[in-house]
């Protein structure tokens, strides 16, 4: 657990999906598959911040949802950055996105995003999602 002295970032992200499947991108530095996720935008509530990342690191729009499907932490240097995500239904995807130049992005099956996906958290919060959400 953090440490009195560590930084704690909050940021919002999301799950993106399309079909039965997830749409997983990559981190900018590390090349590592993660969820577009970053800082809560003044004005804005953490599910339109989250969905605004989507669309700038993955290219995608959709509906967000207001209700988090759960939280993970991960360490960054300069502290830990705990991550509210939300469930986002992809609804459009375009070919030439805002950060196209530094990210792939790929979708997925659950099973295949468990086996790719960086934070062990994460990947823990994704499984759960699935085990609970119903069929299609």
């Amino acid at each position: 657990m953090a440490n009195e002295t560590e930084n704690l970032f909050l940021q919002s992200g999301v799950l993106p999906l399309t079909g039965n499947g997830i749409m997983l991108i990559t981190a900018r530095r590390s090349g590592k598959w993660i969820i577009p996720k970053g800082h809560i935008e003044k004005g804005m509530t953490p599910a339109e911040s989250a969905a605004k990342e989507a669309w700038e690191e993955a290219g995608v729009r959709g509906t967000v949802g207001t209700v988090p499907i759960g939280s993970y932490r991960y360490r960054r240097s300069g502290g830990l950055y705990s991550v509210e995500v939300y469930p986002l239904h992809i609804l459009e995807i375009i070919d030439d996105w805002k950060e196209r130049a530094f990210r792939r992005r790929m979708v997925v099956s659950p099973d295949e995003a468990l086996g790719m996906l960086f934070h062990d958290e994460l990947r823990t919060l994704v499984a759960g999602f699935f085990a609970r959400r119903p069929e299609p």
